[in-house]
């Protein structure tokens, strides 16, 4: 081996050590999940997952935010369409492709794993899943008090309502998946729920 070789860290691809990191930390949770189990599951060396994440806290860390953050991306698409149903739709659909995604490109919802019984000195699971769904839930609301504004919630429904329903709905989509439901059991599941919110607590759109 020449001297410019010895001792170079060996290359990687970041994402796939993110992916596999994401898989053994939602099966273990974080305290579960060794060094040793990392370094051999993804074939890097403890020299190289140092350099490349600072410690095995740092590649928690960036795991829990690259995946978890896929779920705020659908919500701010979500409130972008015109229609509310539409809105809602998104929000559920959208989440649950995400959910079922190939696991070649997916460890599973973080948000309802080992991770959420877990925690590290450096990240607060918890709290920043927490933040994130509040986050969530805000943008959800504000666009279900602009509906509700421009009459296209029915007398009697409160934004506030139909958000927590929506959101519960939601997690439990999420720890549907996680207990191995498939994609179109669960997109039945949240069809059905579109159907209920859609006969029960919106009104019919206008005919322009």
């Amino acid at each position: 081996m020449s001297s410019t070789t010895r001792g170079r860290p060996s290359t990687f691809s970041r994402d796939r050590v993110l992916l596999g990191a994401a898989r053994l930390f939602w099966r273990y949770g974080y305290s579960g999940t060794s060094t040793r189990a990392l370094t051999t599951e993804l074939g890097i060396s403890t020299s190289s997952l140092y350099a490349a994440f600072g410690s095995k806290a740092g590649l928690f860390e960036e795991t829990v935010r690259t995946y978890a953050e896929r779920y705020r991306e659908i919500y701010q698409r979500a409130v972008t369409e015109r229609d509310v149903l539409k809105v809602i739709e998104r929000v559920l659909v959208d989440s649950v492709v995400e959910f079922t995604r190939n696991s070649d490109s997916h460890p599973g919802c973080l948000i309802s794993s080992a991770v959420m019984a877990d925690s590290t000195s450096t990240l607060d699971t918890r709290r920043y899943i927490a933040e994130m769904q509040a986050s969530n839930a805000e943008a959800l609301l504000t666009r279900l008090r602009q509906a509700k504004s421009e009459g296209g919630l029915q007398p009697g429904i409160a934004p506030e309502t139909l958000t927590s329903f929506i959101q519960s709905v939601w997690h439990g989509l999420s720890a549907q998946s996680n207990l191995g439901a498939g994609r179109d059991e669960l997109l039945d599941t949240a069809r059905l729920a579109l159907r209920l919110i859609a006969g029960q607590a919106l009104t019919a759109p206008s005919e322009d």
